[in-house]
């Protein structure tokens, strides 16, 4: 019973984490609030994962290397959507989601 208790100590801040990443992907016109909300749902499955491997396989280390994989991609996933924001920024003079559409072809 004291490893579910551990663990749930974990995965509440952690679901907690992925709901507010979720809201505010959701609610947020700003391409850069946006791509927080996603880093931020990123960051949850990455904790989940260490939790996930601690508490069900303890003495491997598949979980955290699952957690250092995504968090290279999500490295590389932040710097393509930054330069792609930019480009944006550049067209259209605003950051805003809707003023994408505009620039279709």
């Amino acid at each position: 019973m004291n490893i579910e208790l551990n663990a749930l100590m974990f995965l509440i801040p952690s679901l907690f984490m992925f709901c507010c990443g979720i809201y505010g992907f959701i609610t947020r016109r700003n391409m850069i609030a946006i791509l927080i909300s996603l880093e931020l749902m990123l960051n949850s499955v990455d904790i989940n994962f260490a939790v996930f491997n601690r508490f069900l396989f303890p003495g491997q280390l598949d979980g955290m290397f699952f957690s250092l994989f995504a968090i290279a991609l999500a490295a590389a996933e932040t710097a393509i959507a930054i330069a792609i924001i930019i480009n944006a920024v550049r067209l259209s003079r605003d950051a805003d989601v809707k003023d994408l559409s505009k620039m279709k072809f």
